[in-house]
């Protein structure tokens, strides 16, 4: 499982999918979300300004799980 670490008290799907390596641009990511099956905690989700929170986890289409983490 692959690690997204934040320092502030949420971080956007988009920007999540942008810092994980799986787009190349924020603007992607609707695009991304529109045409990909994306899990957030097991349920799908299209919405790019979702705010993921520590602990929550992103299933990407290919089956990776990228976690939210507090970085210390």
């Amino acid at each position: 499982m692959a690690t997204v670490t934040i320092t502030t008290e949420y971080i956007t799907l988009g920007q999540l999918l942008k810092d994980a390596g799986v787009i190349d641009s924020g603007g992607a990511a609707k695009w991304f979300l529109a045409e990909n099956r994306v899990l957030v905690n097991g349920e799908a989700d299209t919405r790019r300004g979702r705010k993921l929170r520590v602990g929550d986890s992103v299933t990407l289409p290919d089956g990776t799980q990228v976690a939210v983490a507090q970085a210390e």
